[in-house]
């Protein structure tokens, strides 16, 4: 097992393992981070990309190695030739960028698919399996660190059972073949333990926030954080919301609308699946709002692909009574929003790993929609914290 008491500098070579490897976003992160690394596109979007960050010391671009789990069979360089046919990839991008996809689909392995399996197979077995997966990965790459990054398909809200709040019961139920006491994200959270990864919930599956799982991460120093990526109207909903606040203007209700297709909208159609999208991206608002008048659908346009669009209709009292309404439309590739807030993700959590920071770290809740050890949700206030965190976490690396 490895040793989460050995430390490194956090500028050493780092794996990010993607839970999901072969989707939209992760193929994108992969190939933008070989556009990067060699010079063929500058780093947009990367918060890492500007200071105080590039002064932290944290993984180049060109140190980072991709690998990861899924169940599927589709390549990356299969799935990123289907972005270039969409528009969303420059097809001289994905020629530069083909050898490293090429690279780091070698590295997917067989992820946990609950629906297969050999009978009598305990979850327990199921995690040692993922972990020796990441564990092998690191020392075939001579990695001073792996950060897991779950991106997969978004899982139903998980019912509670008592051995979620218990480290000890937890354990002993996963290594029992007749239950499954996890959900899938949470198989991969427990493999992240034992692989001794740092870990990150772009997603608003389970994953790592049963309290069990939290409370095992911190014992084991283990940085975690999440939960589910806040790339696009979230973003914009954080960021406005707080100036309507600074002016003293009530929020009578704030509806929006998602239209998008690709995997994301077909899982999204299952009206479990859809609930817990739905309770990530409405927590924040109604926190910032103070408004509990904030409906929002999620509709499935399979044409739409990966382009994701965003309706927002904002009612406000103003002023004597007076009334005040904001509409926002919000259109892009989801892929090409996510995947650079990815790579950020990856090597910031390398640097709270060579920092000796454990559980979950509430700093990075910048990049979350509901983010884990913080209540605050304000863009503008994260952003500040996550700037004062960097510094003070490169500081306590050992040169």
């Amino acid at each position: 097992m490895y040793d989460a008491t050995a430390r490194h500098h956090a500028a050493e070579r780092t794996g990010i393992w993607f839970v999901g490897a072969r989707g939209s976003v992760a193929s994108t992160a992969t190939l933008g981070l070989a556009a990067i690394a060699e010079g063929q596109s500058p780093p947009t979007g990367c918060v890492t990309a500007r200071e105080p960050f590039t002064s932290a010391g944290l993984p180049g671009f060109a140190d980072l190695v991709v690998g990861g789990h899924d169940i599927s069979s589709v390549t990356m360089t299969k799935r990123a030739e289907c972005l270039v046919e969409t528009g969303m990839v420059p097809p001289l991008l994905f020629a530069a960028a083909h050898d490293a996809l090429e690279r780091a689909d070698a590295e997917v392995r067989p992820g946990y698919d609950p629906h297969g399996g050999p009978d009598g197979t305990s979850q327990q077995d199921v995690a040692e399996r993922l972990a020796a997966d990441i564990t092998s990965f690191r020392e075939r790459h001579s990695l001073a660190r792996v950060v897991m990054v779950d991106l997969s398909s978004t899982e139903a809200p998980v019912v509670p059972v008592p051995e979620h709040d218990d480290p000890e019961a937890l354990l002993a139920a996963v290594a029992d073949p007749t239950r499954a006491v996890l959900p899938p994200s949470s198989v991969s959270a427990y493999a992240a333990i034992l692989a001794g990864a740092a870990y990150a919930a772009f997603t608003p599956s389970a994953g790592m926030s049963l309290p069990a799982l939290t409370r095992l991460a911190g014992e084991r120093g283990i940085p975690v954080a999440g939960q589910d990526g806040k790339t696009g109207q979230t973003w914009l909903r954080t960021v406005l919301a707080p100036a309507f606040a600074a002016r003293n203007l009530k929020v009578l209700s704030w509806s929006g609308t998602n239209l998008l297709g690709g995997g994301d909208g077909a899982t999204l159609a299952d009206p479990d699946a859809v609930r817990s999208k739905l309770a990530t991206k409405s927590r924040g608002l109604t926190a910032l709002t103070g408004s509990d008048t904030t409906p929002l659908h999620i509709d499935n346009v399979p044409d739409l692909g990966d382009i994701k669009v965003a309706w927002d209709h904002v009612h406000v009292e103003g002023f004597l009574g007076s009334r005040l309404t904001l509409q926002t439309t919000w259109s892009a590739h989801d892929s090409m929003l996510a995947a650079p807030l990815v790579l950020d993700l990856a090597r910031l959590l390398a640097l709270a790993h060579a920092a000796g920071i454990s559980g979950p770290v509430p700093e990075l809740g910048f990049f979350f929609k509901d983010p884990w050890g913080s209540d605050v949700h304000d863009a503008a206030d994260q952003a500040r914290a996550l700037e004062e965190w960097v510094r003070s976490a490169s500081a306590q690396v050992e040169p």
